[in-house]
């Protein structure tokens, strides 16, 4: 195996707390009987999926809300039900990253949108006193703001080109296994990162972080 010289971290589920239940919940809470089929972690309808590829604005997406639901809501209302499932940062994870990037270049790719992200520097501004997630990383890559979205071959590529590194010398950490399956087919080292593990504690090849 080469040197690993770069990192690739997702967001939710590997330095981010999230709980997509808790959106739906939030939602039926609201009205939305059937909620868990219009949205879900690893399938989403054009709606959602346009929003987390920029595709349509947040107006589109909330009009779209309001039309689909059951009795008259506020913006706001929709927003924290939408907010719902964005947690908690793991400081152990976000301390050890810190320290990560003085031996690795380090990039961060999220499926996520406008109103998440929000959502997600105020998070993360409370709990560190920092304005944003991406001051961490050398770049930070998010879908909404790419036109692009994983498992797709495209976005992988997208960060490749666009860091200037090799995917023989990038690791990729993940939670989802479509995720991994693509980048694993594009010559990417990967690992699954699974719900009780923290990337603090992985061991990779024959060394520890």
């Amino acid at each position: 195996m080469g040197r690993i010289k770069n990192i690739i971290f997702d967001l939710g589920g590997v330095i981010l707390n999230i709980d997509y239940q808790e959106t739906i919940n939030a939602f039926k809470k609201l009205g939305f009987s059937r909620f868990d089929e219009m949205y879900s972690a690893l399938k989403v309808n054009n709606t959602f999926d346009d929003l987390e590829t920029g595709k349509i604005s947040e107006q589109a997406f909330y009009e779209y809300m309001h039309r689909e639901a059951p009795h008259l809501l506020t913006t706001e209302q929709l927003t924290e039900a939408w907010n719902a499932m964005l947690l908690s940062f793991r400081k152990e994870s976000l301390d050890f990253l810190d320290n990560l990037k003085n031996d690795y270049r380090i990039f961060l790719l999220s499926n996520t949108n406008s109103i998440h992200k929000r959502a997600i520097d105020d998070i993360f501004k409370a709990q560190t006193g920092l304005e944003s997630l991406d001051q961490l990383f050398e770049k930070a890559y998010y879908s909404h703001l790419s036109g692009m979205r994983k498992p797709g071959s495209e976005i992988f590529e997208y960060v490749l080109q666009d860091a200037g590194i090799s995917a023989e010398e990038t690791l990729f950490i993940d939670d989802l296994e479509p995720n991994i399956t693509t980048a694993r087919s594009l010559g990417l080292h990967v690992h699954q990162l699974l719900p009780d593990a923290r990337i603090e504690n992985l061991e990779y090849g024959e060394r520890k972080w």
